[in-house]
């Protein structure tokens, strides 16, 4: 009797893992900006999100509020290129760390890869008091495939860290930079 249990959950487990894995094969296709924008407002649905033309515009116009610009991207992938007068902070870190010099009404506007990352940060910032926190939606792959600026030690580019293979898809392969 105990044998068939066994069997019975070890064929269980078997299913479930090809269920499982041809579900993420499927999911991985199907990667499209709306069901990731979608997911994101889903799951963090008290960070406000700013579009990647709004953000451009704050940015060039000079009567506008100077903003803090934040890229919690990884240190490697900030070095391959970055949105102008971003601080790279890791979402993973203290940002307290970081910000010591920043008052909690200033606008600061965060990003990523598409947006979950940002949006973790977003929320930790808000959480520590700063009240006007943006999630910059689509984040730099949108901002790179609109072909908003970038730089690279005040160079500009126009290549990306793609982040994976996963989520590089939603960056156009012309901004790819190949990241072994």
């Amino acid at each position: 009797m105990r044998k068939k249990r066994f069997l019975i959950l070890i064929v269980m487990f078997v299913v479930t893992g090809i269920v499982t894995m041809s579900g993420c094969s499927h999911n991985q296709e199907a990667l499209t900006w709306t069901e990731v924008i979608k997911n994101i407002r889903d799951k963090y649905p008290d960070v406000r999100q700013l579009q990647t033309d709004e953000l451009y515009s704050w940015l060039t116009d000079p009567e506008r509020e100077p903003i803090i610009l934040i890229d919690a991207r990884e240190k490697e992938e900030f070095r391959i290129s970055h949105i102008t007068g971003a601080r790279n902070i890791p979402y993973k870190t203290d940002p307290l760390k970081h910000l010591t010099d920043i008052k909690p009404e200033s606008p600061i506007v965060v990003y990523c890869s598409v947006g979950y990352r940002s949006s973790i940060l977003a929320g930790k910032l808000q959480d520590m008091g700063f009240t006007k926190v943006y999630n910059l939606e689509g984040s730099i792959f949108k901002w790179a495939n609109e072909g908003r600026p970038l730089i690279q030690n005040q160079t500009t580019v126009h290549k990306v860290h793609p982040y994976n293979a996963h989520w590089g898809k939603l960056l156009e392969k012309k901004y790819h930079v190949d990241a072994d």
